[in-house]
């Protein structure tokens, strides 16, 4: 079985397993329960695990309390308007609790349709936006197998949505789907510096910037999502993220709910800082 090597583990997050689960029980300690009865999906940020490590992990967290998929759907990458969509479509991804399983049979389903760039063990793109969400899928989900996605942020991306749609329903395919993005990108480093002081800047991504993207996550609104974050860069996977909500908001009645917000700001402080929200959907 071809193996995808994990490039991230050692540095983004441990690599020992204990340690992984060490850091995981200290997450749950912040752990905030969603209100809601019905969860398919949720947006996790991919930020190295001191940063954003406690916000994925219980937003993956809550999915685990009210799902047992059979596949576990991640969308990512930081992909460009104009990128082909990515997938890998065999064998496994390592993680420091055992490797992921692909869901062979879905991801070929979804090459039979689209034009994917292919990655396999040999030839794949050093994406941290999927493999430091790994180890907490597979801590809450051991037996799940996994579809990874690299979505790009063009209308497309809601082609590839609707037609995962039609493969679940027909199917009865039990799954859980999560775009992994993070928000604003603020400061001289990202090239995005528009206010005087660190102070203003962070008002301004706060209760500004990225309340508009998440006010669109919040309204289900995955074209509206498209649009935002081209215009303000406050999500660096928008396609991801869009593709995301566009499914999986056929599963649900109910709203969105923020369970997470912070910056890496609140751990490290500088005038170049990133942004994280955790839903649930």
């Amino acid at each position: 079985m071809s193996l995808r090597k994990a490039l991230f583990m050692g540095s983004w997050y441990p690599a020992k397993s204990n340690e992984c689960e060490k850091l995981i029980k200290e997450y749950l300690k912040d752990y905030k329960k969603c209100s809601r009865s019905n969860i398919v999906g949720g947006v996790v940020p991919h930020a190295g695990w001191y940063f954003s490590g406690s916000i994925a992990c219980n937003v993956i967290h809550n999915l685990s309390l009210n799902k047992k998929p059979d596949v576990f759907i991640i969308m990512g990458m930081h992909l460009q308007e104009n990128s082909l969509p990515y997938i890998t479509n065999k064998g496994a991804f390592e993680t420091p609790f055992g490797n992921i399983s692909v869901d062979e049979e879905l991801a070929q389903e979804l090459l039979s349709k689209f034009n994917f760039i292919v990655e396999d063990e040999s030839n794949f793109i050093p994406d941290n936006t999927i493999e430091v969400n790994l180890p907490f899928i597979k801590y809450f989900f051991p037996d799940t197998k996994i579809l990874s996605l690299g979505i790009m942020p063009n209308n497309d991306c809601f082609k590839i949505a609707d037609y995962l749609l039609s493969i679940i329903k027909k199917q009865n395919i039990n799954f859980c789907v999560v775009a992994s993005t993070d928000l604003t990108h603020y400061g001289k480093d990202y090239g995005f510096c528009i206010k005087e002081s660190t102070k203003e800047a962070l008002e301004f991504v706060k209760e500004e910037n990225d309340k508009k993207i998440i006010d669109a996550i919040l309204n289900l609104d995955e074209k509206l999502i498209l649009k935002i974050a081209k215009k303000y860069k406050n999500a660096c996977c928008s396609g991801s993220l869009a593709c995301m909500v566009s499914l999986a908001k056929n599963f649900t009645n109910e709203k969105p709910e923020v369970i997470a917000y912070s910056t890496s700001y609140d751990k490290h402080k500088s005038d170049n800082f990133v942004s994280y929200v955790g839903c649930l959907i």
